[in-house]
């Protein structure tokens, strides 16, 4: 079942259990709701999982206690396991234009004459907006602001991105 991953579990807070979150998700607040089942696989154990016992913020951090980790010593053999649901949970998007990250990754991108540039290798979420990371083969990485303007067509059924990047975007910046 192919999965998303929404968080890394960090060190632990305290004594009692609880660890620090790195959230990977946009939507912390649904994906560590208490009672939620996150998978937690390890080589030992590829279908571990672990459910939200409680999630608070801390000083910017996420902390989570999972049920029946009890303990810092318990906390701390989690440490560095990510924790992922599968796609097939999430729910539909409402708007046309809003996509998850991995239903980009992997497109092939192109310019409007149908010249291929190469394949979106993932999705940065910045400050500023959104940029696509398009690799391309045998040269640097590409990156695209993820905009109307310069993204004006994305067919995630046809598996492909077409852009329309400004000159000098997409060439090489060597300086002799």
């Amino acid at each position: 079942m192919p999965e998303l991953v929404v968080g890394r579990i960090g060190r632990p807070h305290g004594i009692r259990g609880e660890v620090t979150v790195e959230v990977l998700t946009d939507s912390p607040d649904q994906r560590f709701a208490v009672d939620t089942v996150l998978r937690a696989a390890t080589k030992a154990n590829p279908g571990a999982t672990l459910t939200v016992a409680a999630a608070r913020n801390h000083s910017g951090r996420l902390l989570v206690t999972f049920a029946g980790v009890v303990g810092r010593d318990a906390a701390e053999a989690l440490r560095g396991r990510m924790l992922a649901i599968d796609i097939a949970e999430l729910p539909e998007l409402e708007d046309d234009d809003e996509y998850y990250d991995h239903q980009l990754e992997g497109l092939q991108v192109e310019l409007p004459d149908g010249s291929k540039v190469g394949k979106v290798k993932e999705i940065l979420h910045g400050p500023a907006g959104d940029l696509l990371v398009v690799a391309r083969p045998g040269d640097d990485d590409a990156l695209v602001p993820f905009i109307k303007l310069m993204v004006p067509t994305v067919d995630v059924p046809g598996g492909r991105v077409v852009i329309d990047p400004p000159p000098g975007l997409l060439e090489d910046l060597d300086e002799d």
